[in-house]
């Protein structure tokens, strides 16, 4: 199993608040803030392979992309902290070279997992239903026609001024419904954590959403001033009722237009 960050490997004992769960996240600014008071003790990859040490029960939780919680039956949702936005994202986007409407293909960030659902749903409500491949490498995003990317790829793909337009999958879903979307949030392994142990989880995230300053401080100066606007105006971390019913309009719109089958998230305190 990979890592990334110099994190240490999953089979090693966790130390710190987290102990002795293993718990991951992901290497993405969106989710930095969250766990970058507790270096060492969270390991750091893309969203598509947090998915697939949770399978593999190689993880106890994990900062993890809302579309596995809602086609897998086998986790819980810790309450009160996820990935979202409510209005413009930044760092999930569609990228194309032709109108919306003309898109045949999309060729997909191989990392995510419920951006793809989210961008099959938009389109699809469009009336548009492309074919959706795998991107095998990052350099080839700008010859594509359309493109969907999440993440840092997602920023810096839109900070090299490509010549395509930019479609904003957060905005384009508050157009749609009018409600905030969940990307990602703490799944939990079904009986592996206790509520102690979700506290301490909880209280760290806090910490870090409290020093989110500190947080900017610590990148490179030429970041810092995007990295406030991107705190400030785009991605937020309270899951309310709001969020939730954003979620369950997620997922109603999955079955629709993608056929999967999808279970109602338990939130846990």
């Amino acid at each position: 199993m990979n890592t990334s960050f110099g994190e240490p490997s999953p089979d090693a004992p966790a130390g710190g608040r987290l102990a002795p769960l293993r718990v991951g996240s992901v290497g993405y600014l969106n989710a930095a803030p969250l766990t970058f008071t507790a270096p060492g003790e969270v390991l750091l990859t893309t969203p598509a392979e947090l998915a697939r040490w949770l399978r593999r029960d190689e993880l106890d939780a994990a900062l993890v992309s809302i579309h596995e919680v809602l086609v897998n039956d086998r986790y819980d949702l810790l309450d009160g902290l996820g990935i979202i936005s409510r209005g413009p994202v930044k760092s999930v986007v569609l990228a194309h070279r032709c109108p919306l409407r003309d898109i045949a293909e999309v060729w997909c960030d191989p990392a995510s997992l419920t951006s793809v659902g989210l961008v099959q749903v938009l389109l699809a409500e469009h009336g548009v239903r492309p074919r959706y491949r795998s991107l095998v490498h990052y350099a080839d995003a700008g010859e594509a026609e359309a493109v969907l990317l999440i993440g840092d790829r997602a920023i810096e793909f839109q900070a090299a001024s490509p010549p395509h337009a930019i479609w904003d999958l957060g905005e384009a879903w508050r157009q749609l419904t009018g409600l905030p979307f969940v990307y990602a949030g703490w799944a939990l392994r079904r009986d592996a954590t206790t509520a102690e142990w979700r506290g301490r989880l909880r209280a760290l995230c806090r910490e870090g959403i409290d020093r989110i300053e500190d947080f900017i401080a610590g990148r490179p100066a030429a970041e810092q001033a995007f990295c406030r606007r991107y705190f400030r105006d785009n991605i937020a971390y309270d899951l309310g009722d709001a969020e939730k019913a954003g979620l369950r309009r997620f997922a109603e719109l999955l079955v629709r237009h993608t056929g999967v089958t999808v279970f109602a998230p338990r939130f846990l305190v």
